[in-house]
């Protein structure tokens, strides 16, 4: 009674303070008065409860204003007293935090606030005392390592987030004497209480990193630097310490001016451990709280008036309490019909068990005759184990119906059980209608107010009948218990006989596990023999492998000795003056060089098969042997391919086939150890081969890009070509000789008409026209035109060279002549000119005699034409010499009217002209190598685009 008046007076404060929570505890005092003083603590738990509860709503909500103290204190007691946050995470998960910041910015507060102050179950598991991480890093410095990395970047994220809120506010011009400035600024109160603790616990941190090495730490300091300096934590106290919302709430330390020197181990002595003080806070109540009044007059009058309307609701209720006890006694019948039904259906189970018991006893028996038959015939030892196992599937299938049966009586069970519980449920739903009466109750409290004085007379009355009630409702709750009582024993009986099942059980699985150890032991005696037979061969298995790899690898090395005494005799050929005399083509360095790179992709699949499988090595012998020859070859051909290149592609080639002979007898020396046979690599061989490649294409002809099908076509038509440039020539001629004649006379007309020598040139390339049509005839058998030029491309490639040369040398002649004629020209293109004539003359002759017969007449009849050409092209040189000569002998200097100083003077200038005539020289010869140069890199490629297709220029002589 004495609690109760407690709590009463409790209550009456609650009320005047008007907070619904509290209206709430007071209507459900009647009840704890009429059942007792036992449901004291589950009501306090509720209350709590709904308080937290009622706080959390509080807190976390839209309006743009900081969470008020004594809400958020009213969560962390919460979690404390619950012993974690799980009434805070039932009603967050339902918050629309994706749609409403400021919602969102308020729950990350709360969260923070829990995380700092909640229940220890509530904060996150890394939480640890400053205490036992000193301990931690005084052990482990891997450990201070990792934890200086987590501490700068809490450090770096605290930091951000108080520059944004900081900014957010400037731009939106939000002071912080307003509630929207409160709001955004209370989180950064814990920010700030974190950062006094992170700091220094950083610091020494870092001093602990230094006493073992200083060297590797400058990014950690770098780091401390910048959330120091630049990220300014001083600044961040600085500017806090100024405003008036944190004035009131902490006081903040101050920070060092510099940051610690952390190579100097005294300056931790130094260091003072800033401490964050947190100001006394007085608890704020809502607008609507009132101030109360304790006077004994007003408790009395509602005292008196609270008991009265208790004591009315109290009879509304004795009828419905009468409707309960009918049906609890209607629910103690049925209970009972239940068990009766549930012991007849034991009995049943009991009778099957006597029949499993029985027919367990003769699987036994058959088994004993089992093992006899086992130790009498042990021949017959595979028939026995089938026939044990059968009656052993037997026997697991007698043993599942009888845990099948006894499982449906585990689960009648469990219904009587919970049958008895929804008797249980009933009073507890009685307990509940109670509770609702008591909000009734409080909502009448309005209502009977002013009949307070006319019920005084009959609360003792009122008493006496309570206490009658009371009574009564003891003699039901006794009731019930005797109920539980019978139902309780019912269980005990029916748990009895489910020990005894389970006993019968546990011996039928001894019989059961008996048989089977037999089984097992004869099973691991085989398993034993098996496995001895299967050890030893493995052991002999394992002997004949390394026995057929070592012999495998002893073939593949005598493959690589082998390999590399053909590799060296290559490198021995380049190197011998011998072979200095051996000339390869280009075509033939190319096929080597393919082949080669073909033999290489095949050498390094063999490798890696042969490294899957090293039993069996035929394959990477057969590559290492190809390979061998094919790169022997490329270096031999790649050197005399040399023999006959240009001198700095001569020695770059000669120098790629050293290399590649280094790179082969390495990979070769690598491929005959065992240890270094994996990591043996062709791959510096495949790119010097690579490059001999490229190189043999960079020597190939220029004309050699043109398709062999359209050489025969390419040679007709630079034929024809030729022999139609130079009858245009003779055309050409006979009217620049007439134009001469008309305008020139004595010495010059001499001259001129001695040019007349293209119907030379035409019978020149007639007869070699001629000739080429015999070689071909005669050398392509039963083949085409087309294939005999095609299998002859080079020979194909140099008539057409020369014929284009012997055209192009004759239009030339043409365009001198009528230069000359004219008086636009000068002698020594002529002179030009009918060299290049007899050196294509000589070309195209060449050309020609390496396919005829040396008795073929028309061999002859070209030969003749050539020394023909020849004569002629010497008689215009010596003509246009001796012309040349005449006519400037006919211009004679005469220095007779000169004097003395003008006579020097000319001297001089003549001097001077001299010089620049010789340098001019000089350039000139210098110019004239590099186009011959030139000229021979490009191959005949044509000077002019403009000329016919059979002009090309011709390799100078």
């Amino acid at each position: 009674m004495v609690i109760l008046a407690a709590i009463i007076y409790w209550l009456l404060i609650c009320a005047s303070l008007h907070c619904d929570v509290y209206y709430l505890i007071f209507q459900t005092v009647i009840f704890i008065y009429i059942t007792g003083e036992h449901h004291l603590l589950s009501l306090i738990n509720n209350v709590s409860s709904g308080l937290q509860l009622q706080s959390i709503t509080k807190s976390i909500t839209n309006v743009e204003a900081p969470i008020k103290e004594k809400y958020g204190r009213n969560i962390i007691l919460g979690t404390h007293k619950e012993g974690g946050a799980v009434t805070f995470w039932s009603h967050a998960v339902s918050l629309p935090l994706s749609s409403n910041a400021i919602l969102s910015w308020k729950f990350c507060h709360v969260v923070h606030k829990l995380l700092r102050d909640g229940h220890p179950n509530v904060s996150l598991i890394y939480h640890t005392p400053e205490q036992v991480l000193d301990k931690a890093i005084a052990i482990d410095i891997n450990k201070v390592f990792d934890m200086t990395g987590e501490v700068l970047e809490y450090m770096e994220a605290a930091l951000k987030l108080q520059e944004t809120v900081f900014r957010q506010m400037e731009c939106s011009s939000t002071s912080s004497t307003t509630p929207v400035g409160q709001c955004r600024l209370a989180p950064l109160v814990l920010v700030i209480q974190d950062c006094g603790l992170l700091y220094h616990f950083l610091v020494k941190l870092l001093f602990k990193l230094h006493s073992r090495e200083s060297c590797c730490l400058h990014a950690f300091r770098s780091c401390f630097w910048s959330v120091f300096v630049l990220h300014s934590l001083t600044q961040f106290f600085e500017r806090a310490r100024g405003m008036e919302f944190f004035k009131s709430i902490i006081q903040i330390p101050d920070l060092p001016d510099e940051p610690p020197n952390f190579l100097r181990a005294a300056s931790l002595a130094d260091h003072v451990k800033p401490m964050v003080v947190q100001n006394e806070t007085f608890p704020d109540y809502d607008e609507t709280d009132t101030q109360l009044d304790f006077g004994e007059g007003n408790y009395q009058m509602v005292k008196t008036t609270w008991i009265g309307q208790a004591l009315k609701e109290l009879e509304v209720v004795k009828p419905e309490l009468e409707l309960i006890k009918v049906e609890a006694q209607r629910a103690v019948v049925q209970l009972k019909s239940q068990v009766n039904k549930l012991e007849s259906e034991l009995e049943d189970q009991r009778t099957h068990k006597q029949m499993a018991l029985v027919e367990n006893e003769r699987l036994r028996m058959e088994v004993e005759n089992l093992r006899a038959q086992t130790a009498v015939a042990a021949s017959i030892q595979a028939t026995v184990e089938d026939t044990a196992q059968i009656h052993f599937t037997r026997l697991k299938e007698k043993h599942a119906e009888l845990v099948s049966r006894h499982a449906d009586l585990m689960r009648k069970n469990a219904e009587m059980v919970k049958q008895l519980s929804s008797t249980q449920q009933a009073q507890e739903e009685l307990l509940t209608y109670k509770q609702q009466m008591a909000v009734e109750v409080e909502q009448l409290r309005q209502d009977n107010s002013s009949k307070l004085e006319a019920q005084r007379a009959e609360i003792e009355r009122l008493k006496q009948e309570l206490a009658t009630e009371r009574a009564e409702m003891f003699q039901v709750h006794n009731t019930l218990q005797s109920k539980e009582k019978v139902g309780s024993l019912s269980i005990l009986g029916l748990q009895a006989q489910k020990e005894v099942l389970l006993r019968s059980v546990k011996e039928q699985e001894a019989e059961i596990t008996n048989l089977r150890q037999a089984a097992q032991l004869h099973q691991a005696t085989l398993l034993q023999e098996r496995d001895r037979s299967q050890r030893e061969i493995t052991a002999l298995q394992r002997l004949l492998q390394q026995k057929l790899q070592d012999e495998q690898f002893s073939l593949l090395q005598c493959a690589v000795v082998e390999a590399e005494g053909i590799v060296l005799d290559a490198v021995a050929k380049v190197d011998d003056p011998l072979h200095v005399r051996c000339i390869s083509t280009p075509d033939y360095l190319i096929n080597r060089a393919e082949l080669t790179l073909a033999s290489i992709d095949k050498m390094q699949q063999s490798q890696a098969a042969y490294l899957r499988n090293m039993d069996d090595a035929s394959g990477l012998l057969r590559s290492v042997t190809q390979f061998s020859h094919l790169i022997a070859d490329t270096i031999v051909n790649g050197a005399g391919t040399a023999h006959s290149a240009p001198t700095d592609q001569a020695d770059r080639l000669t120098d790629n086939c050293r290399d590649c002979a280094t790179h082969c007898l390495q990979y070769l020396k690598e491929l005959k150890l065992k240890a270094t046979l994996p990591r043996a690599d062709l791959t510096a061989v495949r790119y010097v081969v690579q490059r001999i490649l490229n190189q043999g294409q960079d020597l190939l002809p220029r004309g050699a890009d043109v398709r062999k099908e359209e050489l025969a076509e390419m040679v007709d038509k630079e034929m024809a070509a030729t022999s139609t440039a130079i009858e245009d020539a003779v055309l050409r001629m006979d009217e620049i000789l007439s134009q001469a004649r008309r305008d020139s006379s004595g010495v010059k007309l001499e001259v001129n008409q001695k040019l007349v020598w293209d119907i030379a040139i035409h019978m020149l390339v007639t007869a070699a026209t001629d000739l080429q049509r015999d070689i071909v005839d005669n050398g392509r058998g039963a083949g085409s035109v087309k294939d005999f030029y095609a299998k002859n491309s080079r020979w194909t490639e140099g008539l057409i060279s020369a014929s284009k040369a012997v055209g192009w040398g004759a239009t030339q002649m043409l365009e001198s002549a009528d230069k000359v004629v004219t008086d636009r020209g000068k002698y020594e293109e002529l002179i030009v000119c009918s060299h290049e004539i007899a050196a294509s003359t000589a070309q195209l002759v060449a050309a020609s005699k390496v396919k005829a017969d040396r008795g073929n007449k028309k061999l002859q009849t070209l030969q003749q034409a050539s020394r023909h050409v020849n004569d002629m092209a010497a008689v215009v040189v010596s003509s246009t010499k001796s012309g040349q000569m005449q006519i400037e002998n006919k211009n004679s200097m005469d220095f007779s009217g000169l004097s003395l100083i003008k006579l020097k003077t000319e001297e001089m200038d003549s001097q001077v002209k001299v010089l620049e005539l010789e340098k001019q020289l000089v350039n000139e010869r210098i110019r004239l190598g590099e186009l011959r140069k030139k000229h021979y890199e490009m191959g005949g490629i044509p000077m002019d685009s403009s000329l016919s297709p059979g002009c090309l220029k011709k390799k100078p002589s």
